[in-house]
């Protein structure tokens, strides 16, 4: 009920100031396409590229060695050049059509390319690397500070690099693909109605839902933490003791307390999904106290997370299943959270989402 209150008064209190609008955001139904456009014929170029012999091919173990973990990890250059070009191509004639309001069962085919391509980009390319190499860029950057230096390039690769620019365009395939879809049911594009209803989702039931799926994404790398910390601590909780020797040896431990308390700091962003302070910046933050925060300001890195997090909890849980090591259960099992984490950290987001859903300025819905 309280959390209820804050929320109504959030959205009516209009003597609250506002942060400047970030306008290019606000009309991206407008420019995304345009963007997914440009992403393809550049990607296709590259296809054509690798496929005449360039350099660079980012797929495959025979040009990545460390592709094990990935769904690409047999591509070729080869073979897999002309699919990407192809792929491109129709992709480009896709969205130029998407210029029209499409029926029926052209609707339908392009509608299922574009969905097709953003699951794809998002969920297939990237891999568990991608992951860790934004887990570990603060840890980098805090070990620079203090002069304990970490090799950053070492996880940030050309093939992992490869793997957020197909996340970016993933990303840009998919909202093409949401906006179209509105469209062409002639709905709004920027707020998806019809008429007056509301969406479900911001409904009071639907957020009281929403705030325990938070709960669940704040609780869920809580198991991995504790025994990262104890590892840091000099208590080899879940661990044989050779194992624990190696951590400590290699300075593993060191690494993985850096990454439990990148979670432990994500774990109070999430927070901030279902708290007053998620929507208006708390006084102590300098220049921007009172304003209210760009609801794409938490979106955009919480879906991008959920995103990796889901990627990476599918293959640690197919590695498990051929790889099962319970003799180091508290190196492995809390790994097994990790889709249970992105999950509920991406249906979170959507409940905040709608929760923050202002007026719409380009229809008359609310």
């Amino acid at each position: 009920m309280a959390l209820k209150q804050r929320i109504d008064v959030t959205h009516a209190g209009t003597n609250i100031p506002k942060a400047p609008p970030l306008r290019w955001w606000r009309h991206w139904p407008e420019w995304t396409r345009y963007a997914a456009i440009l992403w393809s014929v550049i990607y296709g170029a590259l296809g054509v590229y690798w496929s005449l012999g360039g350099m660079g091919f980012p797929f495959g173990l025979l040009n990545d060695p460390n592709a094990g973990p990935s769904f690409s990890r047999l591509m070729t250059a080869g073979t897999a050049g002309p699919v990407i070009a192809i792929v491109c191509f129709l992709g480009v004639i896709a969205l130029l059509m998407g210029k029209f309001k499409a029926r029926g069962f052209i609707r339908t085919i392009l509608l299922l390319y574009a969905w097709s391509a953003a699951a794809v980009l998002c969920f297939t390319i990237p891999d568990t690397r991608a992951l860790i190499a934004a887990a570990y860029a603060p840890v980098a950057l805090i070990g620079a500070i203090f002069g304990q230096p970490l090799d950053y390039f070492e996880f940030l690769t050309w093939p992992v690099v490869n793997q957020f620019v197909c996340l970016a365009g993933g990303f840009l395939w998919a909202a093409t693909a949401l906006s179209y879809q509105r469209q062409t049911r002639d709905a709004c594009r920027y707020c998806g109605r019809k008429n007056n209803s509301s969406h479900w989702l911001a409904s009071s039931s639907a957020l009281a839902w929403g705030r325990w799926i938070a709960y669940v994404a704040i609780l869920a790398p809580a198991y991995y933490d504790i025994t990262r910390i104890a590892w840091l601590l000099g208590i080899p909780l879940g661990v044989t003791p050779a194992f624990f020797q190696s951590l400590q040896d290699s300075g593993a431990v060191w690494a993985g307390a850096g990454l439990a308390f990148v979670s432990v700091a994500g774990a109070i962003l999430t927070h901030g999904l279902i708290m007053p302070w998620g929507e208006i910046f708390p006084r102590w933050i300098p220049f921007l106290a009172g304003k209210r925060v760009p609801p794409a300001l938490a979106i955009v890195p919480a879906g991008l997370v959920s995103i990796m997090l889901t990627i990476t909890g599918i293959q640690v849980l197919w590695g498990f299943t051929l790889h099962a090591d319970l003799q180091n259960w508290g190196a492995t099992t809390p790994l097994l959270l990790i889709p249970v984490w992105g999950i509920a950290l991406g249906a979170a987001t959507i409940f905040y989402y709608y929760r923050r859903k202002d007026r719409c300025r380009h229809c008359t819905h609310s």
